[in-house]
């Protein structure tokens, strides 16, 4: 797994080799033939097509992080919807670097904790304000997996870490990971955070079934 990042401006490759010594900073016509799957590109503002980037990039299952000197919540917005798994300040210290490539490469998104919440409040009131043959429709996602699946998904929506699930279901990380895979294919849904987003309304009511 290699680290891209993408940007007009090399007086920034200092602060990103302080967390990835091995990490490539470079141009977008020079990375897109080179990035290979499971890689991460930090990709910057800067550049001026990022937002069609980021679905070539996802298209190659590459894992995108947009880096923004001003960030704010219509962007980060837009970021995820395209398919980026994280949205940080440029200039976001090194430890804080590593912090998100530990999320985003283990299947998690990261977004900051105000963003998250608006999100997440707007989610759960619309789920509240919708038709109960609707929210039948959600339960009938949970049925779709298997149970051992279906144990890995509401672990997830109730924010258990990969190691944690682990742990609660006696198994193995890459196992966890492997359901998780499976999870998202049978879903349709890229990541975690729409995995909870399509689950959290029902995973209560499904867990009191079980």
């Amino acid at each position: 797994m290699k680290h891209w990042f993408v940007t007009t401006d090399g007086s920034l490759k200092a602060r990103w080799e302080s967390a990835f010594p091995e990490c490539i900073a470079t141009t977008p016509d020079k990375m897109l033939d080179q990035v290979r799957s499971s890689d991460v590109v930090w990709l910057t503002t800067m550049v001026d097509n990022w937002d069609e980037l980021i679905p070539t990039l996802t298209a190659k299952k590459a894992i995108v992080v947009l880096l923004s000197y001003a960030p704010n919540d219509r962007e980060a917005l837009k970021a995820l919807d395209l398919g980026a798994r994280g949205y940080v300040h440029t200039l976001a210290a090194p430890n804080v670097l590593i912090q998100v490539a530990l999320v985003v490469t283990n299947q998690g998104v990261w977004v900051g904790q105000e963003l998250l919440a608006k999100v997440m409040g707007s989610t759960f009131k619309a789920m509240q304000n919708r038709q109960n043959s609707e929210s039948h429709q959600h339960g009938d996602y949970l049925e779709l997996l298997t149970e051992r699946e279906r144990g890995v998904a509401l672990a997830v929506v109730r924010g258990a870490t990969n190691k944690e699930v682990a742990r609660q279901l006696d198994i193995t990380e890459r196992t966890v990971k492997a359901h998780l895979s499976a999870i998202f294919k049978k879903l349709s849904v890229r990541d975690r955070l729409q995995l909870m987003l399509k689950l959290t309304a029902v995973a209560e009511r499904f867990s009191e079934r079980l």
